[in-house]
Parts: structure tokens; C-alpha cells; sequence
């Protein structure tokens, strides 16, 4: 009896061996080179998302105009706003496919005259107050700047920020307000987070196999951020490795991360589009 409890014990520790290698393997072999490919296909989508507001934003300050014609000022008539703002998004196309969370008009004084947000929670609330730097579109500048606007968060109950997109609008030569479009932090991950899962789970399918843990997070200098129902913890384990000091330029950074247990291969990407210190992570886990 004793001998056959050391040949168990051995077996055991035999299994356990070879499934923490196995494990180990999946990790290098599988998890890091895909968390890799994924960071640099996100960060192209990035660049797809800023290149539709960057070219579509013009065209619907101008389509904005008239509102700052009319004798009646746009904040006198905000159901007039509401209907501009709509008609506006809808004649450009690049915005109609845009991947922004809010549309907005501002006045001058840095009012949020009207959004197209339902309900309008950043109506009346002043964007020069949040995000000083948002201010520079009056000097007849296409503006684009990080902040945090309470109001605009894509979150309860933890941190947000925001992207803020901002262009003049223009009358006789003079700018009388500016219209404003962006996403929050983690309505944006959300974003690439459900690209990623709906190109795994297409993946997973047509090669008969298990769909691997995913999860996207952007970090903003320090702060990270992922979608609303993505575990803070995750978070953060990547904000305390410090990656935008580790993935420069065009160069991804990778490593292997434990969290709560599980092992994780982390790639970080910088995505200059999105502005300065900005980058996207993955978090990639074989199942």
C-alpha cells in the first residue's frame, strides 16, 4: 500500500508537470505571437477610426454654419441644434460610420449648447472647464486633445476619460463656436475589444477549436482602461509593468503576466493616431 501511494504521489506530480510545460508552451508558442498580431492589427483599426473623423469633421462643421447665421443664437433654439447636429452627421458619410460616442456643438464660451447624446447629460456643461487645451479650436486650430468630461464617461463606477475631437466653426470669417465628436476610453476598448472576439470567434469556428480568453485595454500615459464589464484587475496588472516606457515607436512590447492566477501574454502597441502616450494592449489566454 505504501508503495502504491508514492507511485501516485509520482503520477501526481508528473501530471502537473506536464501540464503547467504545456501550459508554458501555449503561453510562448501560441498566446505572445498572437497577442502580438493582435496589438498591430488594433492599432490599424485606430488609425481607420481617427482618418474617418479627421476627414469626415470638416464637412459637418460647415453643414453647422448656418446655425450662427440665423439671428436667433443656437443656444436659443436647441431642438434647431438637435436637428443640425443629426443632419450634419447624416450628409457626410465618414460620420455616419463613425465610431464616436457623442456629437456635439459648443459655443464659444465653452458651452456644450447640444449633444446627440440620449439622454443630453453634457448639454450646459462647459468643455473649456474640463479640457483647457479643447479651448485652442477658437483660434481657428482642428483640436485634438484627451481629457475628462464626467459627463461623457462610457463607465459606472470607476475612472474614465475621453478623445476629444474638435473643429472650428467658421462664419464671415470669424469662429463662432466649434463642433466636437470623440468616444470615451472605455467605450472605445469595447470597441476593439468586440473587433478582436468577433475575429476569434470566426476563427475558432471555421478551424474547430476553443476560442482563446481575449481582452483589450488602451493606456493613456498611466491609466489604462478597458470595456465596462472588463475585470479592473486586469487593468491594473498592466498599468504597474509601465508599457508605454517599454513599446517605442513602431515596436510592440510583449511579456508574459500572471493575474489572479492565470497566465496571460500581454502585447502593448503605441497608437500615435490616437495622440501622444497613447497605446493599445491585449491580454491573450489559451483556453
Amino acid at each position: 500500500m505504501m508503495c502504491l501511494g508514492r507511485n501516485v504521489s509520482v503520477w501526481v506530480g508528473l501530471f502537473l508537470l506536464i501540464a503547467t510545460t504545456g501550459c508554458q508552451n501555449s503561453i510562448k508558442k501560441i498566446s505572445l505571437p498572437q497577442a502580438l498580431a493582435h496589438a498591430a492589427s488594433l492599432v490599424e483599426v485606430t488609425k481607420r477610426d481617427v482618418a474617418e473623423i479627421r476627414n469626415g469633421m470638416p464637412a459637418g462643421s460647415r453643414a453647422l454654419e448656418p446655425l450662427y447665421r440665423d439671428s436667433t443664437p443656437p443656444r436659443d433654439d436647441l431642438e434647431k441644434v438637435k436637428t443640425a447636429l443629426a443632419r450634419a452627421r447624416d450628409r457626410v458619410q465618414d460620420l455616419r460610420v463613425a465610431k464616436s460616442t457623442f456629437f456635439g456643438l459648443v459655443d464659444p464660451d465653452g458651452t456644450i449648447v447640444r449633444s446627440d447624446r440620449v439622454p443630453d447629460l453634457l448639454s450646459g456643461k462647459n468643455l473649456w472647464a474640463a479640457v483647457p487645451a479643447a479651448a485652442e479650436v477658437m483660434k481657428g486650430k482642428t483640436v485634438n486633445v484627451n481629457g475628462s468630461l464626467a459627463e461623457a464617461a462610457g463607465v459606472k463606477g470607476r475612472p474614465d476619460a475621453q478623445w476629444f475631437w474638435l473643429v472650428p466653426i467658421s462664419v464671415d470669417d470669424k469662429v463662432r463656436g466649434a463642433y466636437v465628436t470623440g468616444w470615451s476610453w472605455s467605450s472605445y476598448a469595447y470597441r476593439l475589444e468586440t473587433a478582436l472576439r468577433n475575429e476569434l470567434k470566426t476563427a475558432a469556428r471555421d478551424r474547430n477549436t476553443k476560442e482563446p480568453l481575449s481582452y483589450v485595454y488602451i493606456v493613456v500615459a498611466s491609466s489604462v482602461y478597458g470595456a465596462p464589464l472588463a475585470p479592473e484587475v486586469n487593468a491594473q496588472a498592466i498599468s504597474k509593468l509601465e508599457p508605454l516606457g517599454k513599446a517605442n515607436g513602431e515596436q510592440s512590447w510583449s511579456t508574459v503576466v500572471d493575474i489572479t492566477g492565470r497566465e496571460f501574454a500581454l502585447a502593448v502597441r503605441r497608437a500615435p493616431d490616437l495622440g501622444e502616450n497613447i497605446a493599445v494592449a491585449v491580454l491573450r489566454s489559451e483556453t
